[in-house]
């Protein structure tokens, strides 16, 4: 299947079933609709921009749990279902798309690896849900936010090296707690340990952190309550979506300040329909709320969605509206700005498809994720979850396998007999074949130093014998 030049598009989630929305971010044009998608906030993530995830909400107050969806991008309808072992909030993955990372309503965060679904990891974080998560820019951190406006920052490579314990507690770098209600978003700027977080809260605040302090560096009151933040490309400002309707401006330079409008001296200003002024009307219906902010990648672009079901594309340069979109039904929770393939035509995707056996498109399909850790033990029911259709055309190009899993691969092809088990048998056998050789080489040169050895010490015996007879 020939496929165009990567698109940036606008994808967005609603807390009730009204499916996931697409527009392209530059031309509006609206793409296919996803269906049966009903995601808590931050529960929409593309998984290495091979296929959707998310999260979703459970059905009544009586289910135990809720699942875990995968959509491909040319298909409407869920084709992998999961069944973790409790409901998951927030949604995070890699860049790669190699692990997904979810946060329980119990306060524990979960770690898959997606080429496999296995669980790697499962800890204790909070006290209370989780409602945010996200990675750091070198993907070395991992940041928490939860109900008890706690934030706590975890370092994924001190995870990994701990791999073999299955304990349920982990030390976290950093722990803030100076939030008084719960945490509504996070964000992360550049720089690994060194790079500032903003979040916000239920107590009408956002706090900037630094991760190299260890401590806040500033506070910002709102005049409404904050539910997304997004931080400026350049961290001269960050934007701050409210429950009044309005995105506020604030600045993160020491010399920035408001001409006294607003009671905080940090907010500088905000968007409105008309160009950026001090006095707003507001961006989004009046009274409803901001309730999620995403830059594009060129760091112009930002695209806020509201509880009245709008998203709109703002200019930050220009101050003004780009886009107005619409979703379906139902108040938007989720957008994510991101690149993904542009195939050629449906006929072309629906001719690809058509071409493919079902045990064919069945190995491409994402697996099931595990609900427990260390699955291989036969008593435990490892995956709780389904395929429910046929697996997207496009090879998960997952290149990234946890030591373990490759070992299990292998047993598995060995065992089937395979043409790929062969080949892994062959290179097992030269790679014996040149360790022989090797130690061959090894020996051969010390016989011969030994032997050099034992002539001389045999020649010298023999001279010194004749010196003795001749005198």
């Amino acid at each position: 299947m020939m496929m165009q030049e990567e698109e940036e598009v606008v994808m967005v989630s609603s807390p009730v079933d009204a499916g996931i929305s697409c527009w392209g971010l530059r031309s509006g044009k609206e793409h296919l609709r996803h269906r049966s998608c009903s995601s808590p906030p931050h529960g929409l993530v593309s998984i290495g921009g091979r296929f959707l995830a998310s999260s979703q909400l459970r059905n009544s107050p009586s289910s135990s749990t809720a699942s875990i969806l995968y959509w491909s991008w040319n298909k409407p309808q869920p084709e992998v279902k999961s069944f973790p072992v409790e409901s998951i909030n927030p949604l995070v993955s890699n860049t790669d798309g190699t692990y997904l990372i979810g946060g329980g309503s119990s306060g524990g965060i979960f770690l898959w690896e997606v080429a496999s679904g296995t669980l790697l990891k499962k800890w204790n974080a909070h006290f209370r849900a989780v409602t945010c998560l996200v990675l750091s820019d070198d993907e070395s951190l991992l940041i928490s936010g939860a109900e008890d406006g706690c934030i706590r920052v975890w370092s994924l490579l001190k995870l990994f090296d701990d791999f073999g314990d299955t304990t349920a507690y982990h030390s976290y770098e950093l722990s803030f707690s100076e939030h008084s209600l719960r945490v509504t978003d996070i964000i992360s700027g550049y720089g690994g340990c060194g790079a500032i977080i903003v979040s916000s809260s239920e107590d009408h605040t956002c706090k900037v952190w630094s991760l190299s302090k260890g401590k806040s560096l500033r506070t910002v009151i709102f005049p409404s309550i904050v539910d997304a933040v997004a931080l400026d490309p350049g961290e001269h400002a960050f934007y701050a979506g409210c429950r009044d309707g309005k995105i506020y401006i604030a600045g993160l330079s020491a010399e920035s300040t408001s001409s006294g409008i607003y009671e905080d001296m940090h907010i500088i200003g905000a968007l409105s329909n008309s160009r950026w002024q001090l006095f707003l009307r507001s961006p989004h219906t009046q009274g409803k709320a901001v309730t999620c902010l995403a830059f594009s990648m060129d760091g112009i672009s930002l695209v806020s969605g509201s509880d009245d079901g709008s998203v709109r594309v703002w200019n930050t340069k220009m101050c003004n509206v780009v886009h107005v979109f619409k979703h379906a039904k139902g108040p938007i929770n989720n957008i994510l700005v991101f690149r993904r393939p542009s195939f050629s035509s449906p006929q072309a995707v629906l001719h690809a498809e058509g071409s493919k056996s079902r045990r064919h498109a069945s190995s491409l399909l994402p697996p099931v994720l595990d609900k427990y850790i260390n699955s291989m033990n036969g008593n435990v029911d490892s995956r709780p979850g389904r395929a429910l259709k046929a697996a997207h055309d496009e090879s998960l190009n997952c290149q990234y396998s946890t030591y373990h899993v490759m070992i299990n691969q292998i047993k598995e092809l060995q065992q089937k007999g395979s043409s790929t088990s062969s080949e892994i048998e062959l290179e097992r056998l030269r790679l014996d074949c040149k360790r022989s050789l090797q130690m061959l080489q090894q020996w051969k040169k010390m016989y011969e130093d030994l032997l050099h050895v034992s002539i001389n010490e045999l020649l010298d015996e023999d001279q010194t014998r004749n010196v003795m007879e001749n005198a």
